[in-house]
């Protein structure tokens, strides 16, 4: 081996180990970096939902989830789009739940929102102060409605006046019957108005509002299976004929013209799902 064949190994060599070390500073910095926004994003709807987990025990689980995903559709199906497919499906999936978890926790406070406002109200109507009946429905309501309470009644022991701790419930909680409360409870303070009286008949428009809303979904049960339907059924075709014909079908996953045709598929089906949904969605 000539002098000039040791020097062009040993230049290649060191090229290779310099770019190897640069690809692990990379991925590093961006593990580094992900690490923290995912830590600060999951640690902020942690709090809201008030779920007291650490969320760096929750990022080892999501980049381990990510990794068992992915490895295990890749060797199941032996195609590498489907394991990355995988792996990002697990890395979004944390930012799905939190917002489902938020949604039904939403849910079931607008739920408990009439009864805890009769309470206040009767409460009122006894000559209790506004902060003794807040007290009272923190100890003999159920989560998540005790939680909010309990947390505005920290913040009026601390200082914070009752106007400013009232619409940093709202802030917290954007919904509409919230604010609506809210709004009630000021205005009734300011003009000097029965505050027990605008609390039932806020209660009586909240309750009359869920009544609506679940008539609504009753009436719309049938356009939302649809949407179903039609989202999963060319996904359930596509697999079938994958068995009996395996062949034909593997030009769908090797050949542009039919990644072409899975891109277009793919775009009608959700144009068609998101379709659907904008028609069943009716606001109350």
């Amino acid at each position: 081996m000539t002098k000039a064949m040791l020097v062009g190994l040993l230049a290649i060599g060191l090229s290779a180990s310099l770019l190897a070390w640069m690809a692990i500073e990379l991925g590093s910095r961006a593990l580094a970096h992900y690490r923290e926004r995912f830590t600060a994003q999951a640690g902020f709807s942690l709090r809201e939902l008030f779920l007291f987990i650490d969320p760096r025990h929750l990022f080892v689980a999501n980049l381990a989830a990510g990794g068992l995903i992915g490895a295990g559709l890749w060797l199941l199906s032996g195609v590498p789009a489907w394991g990355a497919a995988g792996a990002i499906g697990a890395a979004v999936a944390p930012r799905a739940v939190f917002a489902l978890l938020k949604r039904q926790r939403l849910a079931r406070l607008q739920e408990q929102l009439p009864d805890v406002l009769l309470m206040i109200a009767g409460g009122l109507r006894a000559g209790l102060s506004l902060m003794l009946v807040v007290q009272q429905v923190v100890r003999e309501s159920r989560p998540p409605v005790s939680q909010e309470f309990e947390l505005l009644l920290r913040e009026q022991r601390l200082g914070v006046a009752v106007d400013a701790a009232l619409e940093n419930l709202a802030r917290r909680v954007p919904l509409q019957s919230v604010t609506l409360v809210v709004s009630a409870m000021r205005i009734a303070s300011e003009t000097g108005g029965s505050l027990a009286e605008a609390l039932d008949r806020a209660a009586m428009t909240i309750r009359s509002q869920l009544a609506m809303e679940a008539k609504i979904r009753a009436l719309t049960a049938q356009g939302k299976l649809q949407a179903v339907v039609v989202g999963f059924l060319p996904i359930g075709l596509l697999l079938v004929l994958g068995r009996m014909e395996p062949q034909a079908m593997g030009l769908m996953w090797s050949t542009p013209l039919g990644w072409a045709t899975l891109g277009t598929i793919a775009l009608l089906e959700l144009f068609g799902v998101l379709l659907i949904r904008r028609v069943v969605a009716i606001d109350v």
